[in-house]
């Protein structure tokens, strides 16, 4: 592979030019990975190609949404990016219930939590990154990095930069404050492998025990800059080889990489895509905090973390509510909404983004986020605590059934 050398202050200017690329925000698009399961043997693996097989022979999703696998067999569906939260939601459901039709046909289904809370993690994929991702894992974090690729899934919100650097700034810090209430309002993984964990979102648990040279958020008040110390700084997950081949975790980070004078634009690109913060900045921002939920919530956390962060007033809301919690991480993923100070958050942050989206010509949102907020936010639960109850009734039948008569 051809290598044009780089230098820091290369480094600097493509995140500052491509990563941070300002302009005015309006755009939103969002990923929701689900795992699939067979409806015949709930708690048995679907092997990928089966998945494939099936998804190859239906006609591509009609709105432009990506298919992709995760390691585990996640099926992730990708949505085009969309003028506005509205056409989103159109588009990606669209695309949701095509994908919905083609596995109902072949006896499969969609089912949306943080972590499988039944199968164990089993790897499956056979692309080269995928493999070396294991392998770098495997030196520090085999257990989490296993659980990570193979038994989680999430719904992340893409929106735009900002308008200008000083837009930017404003949002990269909000969406962070933003992290715990949204870990906390939609925490749906409390149990794994059959067996509850003591969290509320252990699929964050998990991120937050996984290698944090890669998923610890950045520090610094300038954000291209910290963006491109922590890219620096990172150790190389993988390098892609002149002659074609592909090396797991070479031993240094990409600092020493091109201290080497060895790395080039394609190097960097790539070392990027391995780079998994919370708040991810690609030309738009990624946040990817926030536990896959099932049928019909999914677009909830897409239109509060959109009206959040677009609708200026929803804004000014957002920074005073978040501000008592912006570091409540550990708490949101142990406590979700039974932390009350992430409770009081996350109850003006939904009563400010339920009034922005009518701004945002989305008001036909409103009942949904309306309905979820009336189910869980106002009464200081989550997704989790319902997992959590069915779990113990469940036990208490079992031990029922067990007692001595």
């Amino acid at each position: 592979m051809h290598r044009g050398r780089l230098s820091e202050d290369d480094v600097h200017q493509y995140i500052r030019g491509v990563c941070f690329k300002n302009g005015p925000p309006g755009t939103v698009g969002a990923e929701t990975e689900w795992f699939v399961v067979d409806v015949a043997a709930p708690g048995a693996h679907v092997p990928v190609r089966r998945l494939r097989t099936v998804m190859d022979a239906a006609e591509p999703p009609p709105n432009g949404s990506n298919i992709t696998y995760e390691p585990g067999g996640q099926l992730e569906l990708s949505s085009a990016p969309f003028p506005g939260l509205a056409p989103l939601h159109e588009g990606l459901s669209g695309d949701l219930a095509h994908v919905t039709e083609a596995l109902t046909a072949a006896g499969l289904a969609l089912t949306g939590h943080g972590v499988d809370p039944v199968r164990t993690p089993f790897f499956q994929a056979d692309h080269p990154r995928y493999e070396c991702m294991k392998g770098y894992f495997a030196q520090e974090f085999a257990d989490v990095g296993m659980a990570m690729m193979c038994s989680t899934a999430s719904v992340q919100v893409c929106v735009d930069i900002g308008a200008d650097p000083a837009d930017a700034a404003r949002r990269w810090r909000l969406a962070h404050a933003l992290g715990p209430v949204l870990v906390a309002a939609f925490a749906n993984s409390p149990l794994r492998a059959g067996h509850r964990t003591g969290m509320r979102s252990t699929r964050q648990a998990i991120w937050t025990d996984l290698d944090p040279c890669r998923t610890a958020a950045p520090v610094g008040d300038d954000p291209a800059e910290a963006w491109a110390r922590y890219a620096l700084d990172a150790r190389v997950m993988i390098m892609r080889m002149p002659d074609g081949s592909w090396l797991a975790d070479p031993g240094m980070t990409f600092r020493e990489w091109l201290d080497k004078g060895e790395p080039g634009q394609q190097d960097l690109e790539y070392h990027l895509s391995t780079l998994f913060p919370p708040v991810r900045p690609r030309g738009w921002l990624e946040l990817r905090m926030i536990d896959a939920l099932p049928d019909p919530y999914w677009p909830v956390p897409v239109a509060v973390a959109t009206a959040l962060l677009d609708d200026p007033r929803a804004a000014a809301a957002a920074e005073a509510a978040t501000e008592p919690v912006a570091d409540r991480w550990a708490e949101a993923a142990r406590c979700g909404l039974a932390d009350p100070p992430l409770a009081q958050a996350a109850r003006a942050c939904f009563a400010a983004a339920l009034e922005a989206l009518p701004r945002l010509g989305a008001a036909g949102l409103v009942p949904l986020v309306g309905a979820y907020a009336d189910r869980y936010v106002d009464r200081g639960r989550s997704p989790a605590d319902d997992h959590m109850s069915r779990a113990d009734d469940i036990s208490r039948a079992e031990e029922n059934l067990t007692w001595p008569r």
